[in-house]
């Protein structure tokens, strides 16, 4: 595994490749570059995220290259639009329970969704609580209806180790209610384990690769979703602490290494790349085993080219600059943003392989119960109108 390929020097240097100058580097923050610190490994020319060419829904692809995203990979998180699919039907006329969302979504245009769990207004067709054999067939019928396809689910992933009977039962019956749904993959919203300390990442890799196991037998993919923090620096050197732990790091991010000790025909991951962002964002430096401090700036897309089949589900969520938030980002409708998703699409290729799925966590509104869906909608459009550049 190449754990180092994203070294990119000294921040003078890269100030000076994304031409930018001290005072505006320090109050735009690293984020302001988010696809732009790509440019010192693809050799483009330095430019700041949201001048470059985004694909917008007006953009008609007058001078660009292929459809970076077929319409056959445009999907959405159900999460998105939690609000619709847990709406009483009974008080309102917008689009309310799992089959009048997937009836709008497919409208859209959208033809794959992933679930946030199976739960639903207890008024909507169906009744509150799908996650069963019965409510699976059902949520099937939908999907088949409207021409869309279940592709993974942030669900049930047993929290016991070595496993209990009880939470094996359990995540066997997630398993059949995926392969009833159609999924090739099934997930879950959370990291493999919250430590930042090597032996914590061995257990968790451990666990993953008999779940990954129990998956497979079933035909399912077993995958796991990021947050910033899994992409920031193991622990696994250094003088330890009063509790005999590391309390320095070798350079290595905590997923990177989860990727090494993981096995590939076991276990997948599905990137959130606005999270990976935020990760690009925050963990820049790290405090090596000598002491001394190192950069090295995260490169999302890069990391992914390098482990492109471990890779089968991204989540895209867009972001603008945000300097108060200590994330370097607040999350917007898809395409809205400054994330360079043109050259992030485009430096990962297998764009038949990829199932990007459309999420922001903030669509729900507590005064305008008709934005999720209609931020989905913008969404879908940005995602659809994304195409290469022509070189």
């Amino acid at each position: 595994m190449t754990a180092f390929n994203d070294e990119s020097g000294s921040g003078d240097a890269l100030r000076r490749t994304l031409g930018v100058n001290r005072r505006r580097f320090l109050s735009t923050c690293t984020a302001v570059a988010a696809g732009a610190v790509a440019a010192p490994v693809l050799g483009a020319s330095p430019a700041l995220a949201q001048d470059r060419g985004r694909g917008h829904s007006h953009d008609h692809g007058h001078g660009r290259g292929h459809v970076l995203v077929p319409p056959g990979k445009r999907g959405i998180i159900l999460y998105t639009v939690r609000d619709a699919t847990a709406r009483d039907p009974l008080a309102s006329d917008l689009p309310s329970g799992f089959r009048e969302v997937f009836k709008q979504l497919a409208r859209h245009g959208y033809r794959q969704v992933e679930f946030a769990g199976y739960n639903q207004h207890a008024n909507a067709p169906g009744g509150a609580g799908l996650e069963s054999v019965e409510g699976a067939s059902l949520l099937r019928s939908w999907l088949d209806d409207y021409g869309l396809r279940a592709q993974g689910n942030h669900g049930f992933i047993p929290p016991s180790w070595p496993l209990t009977t009880a939470d094996l039962d359990t995540f066997k019956k997630h398993l059949e209610i995926a392969n009833i749904l159609g999924m090739d993959h099934m997930g879950t919203g959370g990291d493999p384990t919250g430590s930042s300390y090597r032996a914590d990442w061995d257990v968790a890799a451990d666990k993953w690769n008999a779940l990954g196991r129990i998956a497979r037998r079933e035909g399912i993919k077993l995958y796991t979703h990021n947050h910033d923090a899994a992409y920031g620096f193991l622990l696994d050197g250094g003088p330890l602490d009063d509790q005999g732990r590391p309390t320095r790091s070798s350079g290595i991010r905590k997923l990177e290494y989860f990727l090494k000790v993981t096995d590939p025909k076991l276990v997948w991951l599905e990137m959130d790349i606005f999270w990976a962002h935020v990760a690009q964002y925050k963990f820049h430096t790290y405090t090596a085993h000598d002491g001394s401090t190192r950069e090295k700036v995260f490169d999302p897309a890069g990391l992914v080219a390098r482990h492109n089949k471990r890779y089968p589900l991204f989540h895209a969520k867009d972001g603008v600059v945000s300097t108060t938030n200590g994330m370097g980002y607040d999350m917007v409708p898809f395409g809205t943003g400054v994330i360079d998703y043109t050259t992030f699409f485009s430096r990962v290729g297998e764009r038949n392989y990829h199932n990007p799925m459309v999420e922001d966590d903030n669509s729900p509104s507590a005064t305008d119960p008709a934005q999720s869906l209609r931020e989905a909608k913008i969404s879908y459009d940005n995602l659809a109108a994304l195409r290469a550049k022509k070189h």
